[in-house]
């Protein structure tokens, strides 16, 4: 069975930092797009930032460009998200996703076929 873990997100206060990791189990996908992507209530899921199987080329939604960092460690099988000068507004539970079709970076939430269980990120004002 395949599975992505991720690590558990936390309570910051804005303008900290938080990195966010998460680990596939089952396969791998070192040739493969990874991605983030976080929801809020009532909202649908959005992305945030995506990386290519070789871990180059990465993708940000503008409301994270500049703050955080998309990055890949294939020894460690791990993908992660460092989140820097978070905003009362990134908070969010966030979701790692791979994407078990495609080597290149994008933002489509539906061609992403697996997922990690999510993890709250609150960034207090």
């Amino acid at each position: 069975q395949v599975r992505l873990e991720q690590s558990e997100g936390g309570l910051v206060q804005a303008e900290g930092s938080l990195r966010l990791s998460c680990t596939p189990s089952g396969r791998t996908f070192h040739s493969n797009a990874m991605a983030w992507f976080r929801q809020t209530p009532g909202k649908e899921r959005e992305f945030v930032a995506a990386v290519s199987g070789r871990g180059d080329v990465p993708k940000y939604a503008d409301a994270v460009e500049g703050r955080f960092t998309v990055s890949r460690d294939h020894a460690k099988n791990t993908l992660f998200l460092q989140m820097n000068s978070l905003k009362p507004e990134d908070t969010a539970v966030y979701f790692c996703a791979a994407d078990g079709n495609r080597a290149y970076a994008h933002i489509l939430a539906g061609n992403y076929n697996y997922w990690g269980q999510g993890a709250q990120v609150t960034v207090s004002s």
